[in-house]
């Protein structure tokens, strides 16, 4: 019954109940969860999912296309803070940021018009359907011709996957490592990691750039640099290596007799 076609569509607790209610086996559901463990019974469940891309937008140059979101925060005291973000799909740089007491669709203009001073071109913002990015004061924006606005997995198949990775990783990198007991402390964290991510911490798509080197185009020498580095490294340990001596393998003229007399009976030269 457990690797059989007939009953796939049962989960092992419903297949259970029901085996009893045709008379066929009486065992508790953790019987046979046991019993598919210990022998290795495997259900024929072989999922079917609609295709999906691997590699979402990708944008060509700086503020071709935008990704917005807002993310939800709980302090100890169970307050919710809610965080606005806008960044740069070429370069992964946050180009502006809001923390927030309450969800408020005025929030997430101030972060566009913020992120927008001075760019010299209209972006593509990419952004779920929630209601913070889709309102009147969004909608507004969109018809001024500031900017243009695709909604995620709505109007295109790929999802807003690149602001939500960066929010992974400042709540498990750094938030979740520190007392949220606060709306000012909580501010004060996200800015430090904005500014970290921003500035400092290199990028592995960008073969060691940072976000701000990429979005300024000030890095290009940065993996050259590092290649060389790397290759000098190695030669480094080779040598090292090459140089050091086992003193079973190579005792010297220093080393004491047993010791050459070791060497000598395991064969060594």
């Amino acid at each position: 019954m457990v690797t059989g076609d007939t009953y796939r569509h049962m989960p092992m607790t419903t297949l259970a109940r029901y085996a009893q209610r045709i008379g066929k086996i009486f065992a508790s559901a953790s019987t046979w969860s046991k019993l598919a463990r210990e022998r290795g019974w495997r259900r024929p469940r072989t999922r079917v999912y609609p295709a999906m891309p691997n590699i979402g937008v990708r944008a060509t140059r700086p503020n071709e296309y935008w990704h917005i979101d807002v993310t939800v925060i709980r302090l100890i005291t169970g307050v919710k803070v809610y965080l606005h973000a806008v960044i740069d799909n070429f370069s992964r740089r946050i180009l502006a940021w809001r923390l927030a007491e309450r969800l408020d669709p005025t929030t997430t203009c101030e972060v566009l018009m913020e992120a927008g001073k001075e760019i010299g071109c209209v972006p593509t913002v990419v952004a779920d359907s929630g209601v913070e990015n889709v309102n009147q004061q969004v909608d507004e924006l969109v018809k001024a011709g500031v900017l243009n606005r695709i909604l995620a997995l709505v109007e295109v198949a790929f999802s807003n996957s690149m602001i939500e990775a960066c929010w992974r990783s400042l709540r498990h990198q750094w938030l979740y490592l520190h007392m949220l007991d606060s709306f000012n402390s909580v501010k004060r964290l996200i800015a430090f990691w904005v500014d970290q991510h921003n500035t400092v911490m290199p990028h592995s798509a960008f073969l060691g750039q940072t976000p701000d080197e990429i979005y300024f185009g000030t890095g290009d020498h940065v993996p050259a640099e590092l290649k060389a580095a790397h290759r000098a490294a190695r030669q480094r340990r080779l040598t090292d290596n090459r140089a050091a001596r086992c003193r079973l393998c190579d005792p010297g003229d220093d080393a004491p007799m047993e010791s050459r007399s070791n060497a000598e009976t395991l064969g060594f030269q």
